[in-house]
């Protein structure tokens, strides 16, 4: 039995003021399973990237609630969101945000560090996160140093380094080639059979489509279809990395 991770209810998203005020979502339920690999997929400015805001506890919605593996983040003030967020999600975007002068170990590790975790084994986990994504052979190279594939793989290990429940990646193969791109989804899917891990992905590039078990449309703030993903990707092709 899957176990939801993740649950938005009845989110709505109000953004300024007055005459210049946008409901950016309008009432969107969703709940995200673990072990499962959802995209979300909808025009710009359909509210994508504000729902992910809104469920990576970012921002706080204008009404309706959010719950974390059971916790409620309603009424939390910035610094509890704050902890939430560190306890419970990891983020990939579409920019590496790596630092230049630190090593992929070393960008891993931030993650933990932000968690006060300097224990001795905290290398040990950075050092699992690359192996995890294949990069165990690149621990010490600088993102100079490293292609914008192998830049992204680091993401997600400093993304996953900590356990999240929640993985949210936001555009993660927009500025990938297609052999970069697969690489990189071929890493995140295969981290989505976690059942103790729901991975949501928000994209405008088709080419990922094959490796979600679930597919989500936004438009205009409203969630307009929810449909099974394939995963015979997933299943059938061998976890390979491009350089």
């Amino acid at each position: 039995m899957t176990q939801t991770m993740i649950e938005a209810a009845d989110i709505r998203m109000a953004l300024g003021e007055g005459a210049g005020r946008i409901d950016a979502l309008k009432g969107i339920n969703l709940s995200l399973a673990g072990g499962e690999l959802t995209l979300l997929m909808g025009p710009s400015g359909s509210g994508k990237t504000t729902l992910l805001s809104v469920l990576g506890c970012m921002l706080s919605p204008t009404s309706g609630s959010v719950n974390i593996r059971g916790r409620s983040t309603t009424g939390l003030d910035a610094e509890q969101l704050a902890q939430v967020r560190r306890e419970n999600v990891g983020f990939v975007f579409q920019s590496y945000h790596l630092f230049p002068t630190l090593t992929a170990a070393e960008n891993v590790r931030l993650a933990l560090d932000v968690r006060a975790d300097h224990s001795p084994a905290a290398r040990a986990k950075a050092d699992k996160a690359l192996a995890t994504v294949g990069l165990a052979h690149k621990a010490n190279a600088f993102p100079r140093a490293l292609s914008g594939g192998e830049q992204q793989r680091v993401a997600v290990a400093r993304a996953i380094v900590g356990d999240p429940s929640v993985v949210l990646a936001d555009e993660p193969t927009a500025a990938l080639d297609r052999e970069n791109g697969q690489a990189v989804m071929m890493v995140l899917a295969e981290i989505a059979k976690d059942p103790s891990r729901a991975m949501f992905i928000v994209t405008h590039d088709p080419r990922i489509m094959p490796f979600a078990d679930r597919i989500l449309r936004i438009e205009d703030g409203r969630i307009v279809s929810d449909e099974p993903g394939s995963t015979n990707v997933r299943a059938l092709r061998p976890l390979k990395y491009a350089s």
